[in-house]
C-alpha cells in the first residue's frame, strides 16, 4: 500500500509556465459570459486553483521544470503541442530528450485542415505521441460524439496514437453538456481501436466512467486537475480490483503543485501491485513510451 519512490513516474499532464496568463484563457474568454471570468488573470478556473497564479507569474524554463521533476521522481511528462506554433515544444524535446513527450491539441471545427494539421504536427518529432481534445473549449463547442470529431478519431487510429479527452463538468464557467462521459459510449463502439484517456475526472459521473471502462477495452482514466485526496473512491476501488490497467497518473502543474500532489498521494489506498501500473506502466503501454523510458 506504500507508494514506491524509485519507479520513474510518468506524468500525463504538465505545462511549462511562460509567465502570466495561460492554460486556455483565450479560449475561455471567447466562450464565457460572466464578469468573474473576465477578471481571472491566469487560469480559466482560477476560483478552483487559487494558488496557481503565484506559480504562473513566474516564467519557468524547461530546466526549472526538469529539476522539479527530478526532485519528485518524475521521469517523463506529457506537454501540449500547438499545431499552430509547435516550436516551443520542439525546443523542449531537443533540449531534454527523454524527459517530455507531446500531445497535439486538435480543433474539430477545422474540418480536414485540422486533420492534416494533426498529422503534420505528429510527424514533426518522434516525441509527439498523442492528441488532446477539450470539447468545452472548442469554439463553438463540439460534443465528444459529434461528427466533427470523427475524422480526428480516424486519424488517431491511423497514426497509432491515443487521444486525451476532457470529460465531466469543466472548471471554467462554460457549458458542460459536450463533455458528458456517456458520449464516449458510441465513440468507443464505432472506433474500437481508438485509445481514449479520459482527463479531468469526469465528475459528477465517475461511476459512469468506471462502468464505461469496464465495458470498453481501450478506454482509460487519468485524474488530472484533481488533488489526490479528492480522487473518486469508485475509481480507486476499480483500480484495486477489476481495472488496475485503466488508471494512470496525471498531475496538473502549475494548477496544482508537485508538493501537494505527491504529499497527498502517499495516502492513496492503492494495492501494492497497482502502484507501478498507476505511476508508470499503464501510461507507458497506452502512449507507447518504452523507447523514451529506456
Amino acid at each position: 500500500m506504500t507508494r514506491p519512490t524509485d519507479i520513474g513516474v510518468v506524468d500525463l499532464f504538465l505545462d511549462i509556465p511562460a509567465g502570466g496568463a495561460g492554460m486556455g484563457m483565450e479560449a475561455v474568454r471567447r466562450l464565457s459570459r460572466d464578469r468573474g471570468t473576465e477578471d481571472f488573470s491566469h487560469h480559466p478556473a482560477q476560483y478552483l486553483f487559487k494558488d496557481a497564479g503565484r506559480r504562473m507569474d513566474r516564467a519557468w524554463t524547461a530546466a526549472d521544470v526538469v529539476a522539479m521533476m527530478d526532485a519528485f521522481g518524475v521521469r517523463i511528462a506529457q506537454i501540449g503541442v500547438s499545431a499552430q506554433n509547435p516550436e516551443p515544444a520542439l525546443k523542449v524535446f531537443e533540449e531534454f530528450p527523454g524527459r517530455f513527450f507531446g500531445a497535439v491539441g486538435v480543433d474539430p471545427n477545422a474540418g480536414m485542415d485540422g486533420v492534416r494539421a494533426l498529422e503534420a504536427t505528429v510527424n514533426l518529432h518522434p516525441a509527439i505521441r498523442a492528441a488532446s481534445a477539450a470539447p468545452c473549449l472548442a469554439y463553438p463547442q463540439v460534443p465528444i460524439d459529434d461528427k466533427r470529431f470523427y475524422p480526428i478519431y480516424a486519424k488517431c487510429i491511423e497514426l497509432d496514437i491515443p487521444i486525451n479527452m476532457l470529460v465531466g463538468v469543466p472548471g471554467p464557467r462554460v457549458p458542460y453538456k459536450c463533455q458528458y462521459p456517456g458520449l464516449l459510449d458510441e465513440v468507443a463502439w464505432f472506433f474500437p481501436e481508438l485509445r481514449v484517456v479520459m482527463r479531468h475526472g469526469g465528475d459528477p459521473w465517475t461511476d459512469l466512467c468506471v462502468k464505461l471502462m469496464l465495458k470498453w477495452p481501450n478506454l482509460y482514466y487519468s485524474p488530472s486537475a484533481w488533488a489526490p485526496k479528492h480522487y473518486p473512491k469508485s475509481v480507486i476501488d476499480f483500480a484495486n480490483k477489476r481495472g488496475p490497467n485503466k488508471f494512470m497518473y496525471a498531475g496538473y502543474f502549475p494548477g496544482l503543485s508537485y508538493e501537494r500532489i505527491f504529499t497527498e498521494m502517499d495516502d492513496l489506498p492503492l494495492r501494492d501491485h497497482v502502484w507501478p501500473k498507476f505511476l508508470r506502466e499503464n501510461a507507458a503501454a497506452v502512449f507507447k513510451l518504452d523507447d523514451l523510458l529506456a
